[in-house]
């Protein structure tokens, strides 16, 4: 059944989750590990901070989006059956319960829990009146000279107010008795959450661990204190907190463009402009002020979240940061595989076999040292790689440039277009091209979202190419964070797809068919589409048919369409899909063989796998993809395949059984979008496959397993 047939057959509204309120629900599990009375205070902290994180990107990128659509009189229904009216609607609803909870778990349980170890976060109300002096000679000092007060009226407009910031709405009375309003901006310059004790006590030891004490005030509660010093000879009525939320997402005119970077660099210059797409202000907020906010903001009601907490939570990994251990989970060392340590020469352990690292169970360091050793080795020639998340402090970067002073053909395609991360690969690109690296900035109308190193070196029999190819960036300080794969491999149809891809992406090419990779967007689609077709065959046959998919999100509705049409064929499907999901599973006639499950839990799941049984011959690919539009359509991705049997078997048995094994940081998806948690025998064994990858891990390496990983 092609495409067409098979979107007429299954596309009913019924049929698809929305993908945005999938979102939701995902962040949702997020919320749930923060609520988790087993984890440590720290990781709960840390979770709130993901929360709210999260939260703010998807009004800057999602929520924007559907009122960029309202505002353009749009109201085609998505594939789920609802207008953008409907969609926000409902996504609201859902959101409101959420937030509730998160201001309730706050004041009740984590400031409570941080008191009773020795961490006392306080309102300026609990604070004496000779501590309250000393802190106000260092708000003079240190905070006063930062500050910008800023007055509206005929002859000052409304200020201008930038995405994410905090402020304090003031009404100011005038000797006169004439009432004016101000803004004062709390400074993202400065830290959110202040330490006092050391401005009170400066002698005063801290300790750590057990001994640990400290004692902090949120800074804008310090600069609304002394508001008085800010407007000298006026009244301060009164002052409340507010935070604005701005659209960010860039669109760009990239077949316009002469030059990509430049216009890049103003678009994210631009986004400070962005329109307002949510006012949070701190309750209650008198309606006059809330009225200046709406008018001038140019926003409505509808836009405007009242907390009954602080705003802005996702500042609070700073206090992650602190030096208490026994409040976080058990550290985890990732491990550097035997073979790595058994022999130096990186590229005779690739030409013996194909090597799987899982970050972050195992070490970044291999990565990081092939492409070292490359930049140094004599008989290296040339050293191709795809950049698209670096961070900030790059190794692998610093590497490539090492490699283009020694004079190798270095070529780097650094896509300026990663979301968030421009201002990063900008810089990266620049230092690049100083050394005369080769860079490229992508192709017109596609991201290139593919993580793809090639080596070319110059040995005893020829000219031989080596490949190292992943889900994950390359980026050393994700992959102890995200959970990835990486291959390294000298398969000459591999390497050659490889080569072809680069110059795909350096130059011209209009190359439809690889050896062994699928792309997109050229084939990807269609090949997997053709390998669910091949298990549909085997069920019609009689025979066992299985597919295994882990991604991040499937929101793609040919795949969900033939998905559907394997399940109705008696495929045994699993899913397990950590973020989105518009498969609605479990519905007889429709997906009553296809099960889905999202993992969230300590590390951010992250990699994508492809199992599919093959009457017996197994295949399996790993991707960057996930199966969605953008994915499939609009980006340069790369699929492989596993071929060695034994690293088949090590993801079978390490990834795939252990993940549908899980039954601490499992829920799995409802018909009506919901999750739940598994039903756990009292005799089942409790199984967190992250924890039972570390142990595993560990293991391999002859180490005493650490217990428990989770408190």
């Amino acid at each position: 059944m092609n495409i067409k047939e098979l979107l007429k057959k299954y596309s009913k509204p019924e049929n698809f989750i929305n993908r945005d309120l999938s979102w939701v629900e995902f962040n949702k599990r997020v919320l749930e590990e923060a609520l988790n009375p087993e984890l440590p205070l720290l990781e709960k902290i840390k979770f709130i901070s993901i929360f709210c994180s999260n939260l703010d990107e998807f009004y800057m990128i999602r929520i924007s989006g559907l009122k960029e659509q309202i505002a353009a009189n749009v109201e085609e229904p998505s594939i789920d059956g609802l207008t953008p009216i409907e969609q926000l609607k409902k996504l609201e609803k859902t959101l409101k319960p959420l937030l509730k909870t998160l201001d309730n778990y706050w004041t009740n349980e984590i400031i409570p829990s941080l008191k009773q170890n020795n961490i006392h976060l306080l309102s300026y109300e609990e604070i004496n009146e000779s501590a309250a002096q000393k802190l106000t000679e260092y708000f003079k000092k240190e905070i006063y000279p930062v500050l910008t007060p800023l007055a509206f009226d005929p002859g000052r407009p409304f200020p201008y107010i930038s995405n994410l910031s905090l402020s304090l709405a003031i009404l100011i009375q005038k000797p006169n008795g004439e009432n004016h309003f101000a803004r004062v901006k709390v400074p993202s310059i400065l830290p959110r959450i202040l330490q006092i004790d050391n401005i009170i006590e400066p002698k005063k030891s801290f300790g750590t661990n057990g001994n640990f004490s400290a004692t902090y005030l949120w800074l804008g509660d310090l600069i609304k204190a002394n508001l008085s010093l800010l407007f000298p000879g006026m009244e301060i009525v009164e002052a409340h907190r507010f935070r604005i939320t701005r659209d960010t997402d860039i669109e760009l005119q990239e077949d316009e463009a002469d030059d990509l970077l430049s216009v890049i660099e103003e678009n994210i210059k631009q986004r400070r402009f962005g329109s307002v797409v949510r006012l949070e202000v701190g309750h209650p907020m008198p309606d006059f002020m809330l009225n200046t906010l709406i008018e001038n903001l140019q926003i409505t009601k509808d836009d405007v979240h009242m907390s009954d907490g602080p705003l802005g939570l996702s500042d609070v990994m700073a206090l992650f940061k602190l030096p208490l251990h026994q409040l976080k989970e058990k550290p985890f060392y990732p491990v550097t595989p035997k073979v790595f340590e058994e022999e130096d020469d990186v590229f005779s352990i690739i030409r013996q076999k194909d090597i799987l690292l899982h970050h972050p169970y195992h070490s970044f360091t291999p990565v990081i040292d092939f492409i070292k050793k490359a930049a140094l080795d004599p008989d290296v020639l040339a050293i191709k790689q795809t950049l698209y998340r670096v961070g900030p402090d790059s190794p692998i970067v610093r590497c490539l440039i090492e490699a283009a002073e020694m004079g190798k053909q270095v070529a780097v395609l650094v896509e300026l277009k990663a979301r968030f991360d421009e201002q990063n690969n900008i810089y990266w690109a620049r230092e690049l091209e100083k050394v005369g690296v080769h860079v490229v900035y992508g192709l017109v109308g596609l991201k290139t979202h593919a993580k793809m190193t090639l080596v070319v070196r110059k040995e005893y029999d020829g000219v031989k190419r080596y490949v190292h190819l992943a889900t994950g960036n390359y980026n050393a300080t994700t992959a102890k964070l995200y959970t990835d794969l990486g291959l390294f491999t000298c398969d000459e149809d591999i390497c050659s797809d490889v080569s072809d891809i680069f110059n795909f992406l350096t130059g011209y090419s209009k190359q439809k068919e690889y050896k062994k990779l699928f792309v997109s967007p050229v084939n990807m689609r269609e090949k997997f589409l053709e390998l669910i077709n091949k298990e549909i065959e085997s069920a019609s046959s009689g025979n066992e048919a299985k597919i295994i998919l882990k991604l991040n999100s499937l929101v793609d509705p040919a795949i969900i369409c033939a998905l559907y049409e394997a399940s109705n064929a008696g495929v045994e499907i699993k899913l397990i899909v950590r973020g989105v999901c518009s498969l609605v599973p479990g519905v007889k006639d429709l997906s009553e063989n296809i099960e889905v499950r999202s993992i969230v839990g300590r590390y951010l799941e992250h990699s994508r796998l492809f199992y599919f049984y093959n009457n017996g011959a197994e295949e399996i690919y790993l991707s960057s993809a996930d199966m969605m539009q953008r994915n499939l359509d609009r980006r340069v991705e790369v699929a492989f395949p596993i071929e060695n049997q034994k690293l088949k078997d090590e993801l079978i048995k390490t990834l795939i059984k252990i993940s549908l094994k899980d039954n601490v940081k499992t829920r799995i998806l409802q018909p009506d979008g919901s999750y739940i948690f598994p039903q756990i025998k009292e005799t089942s064994k409790k199984i967190n496959s992250q924890e039972w990858l570390m142990n595993h891990a560990l293991k391999a390496m002859g180490v005493r397993s650490q217990k428990p990983f989770q408190k």
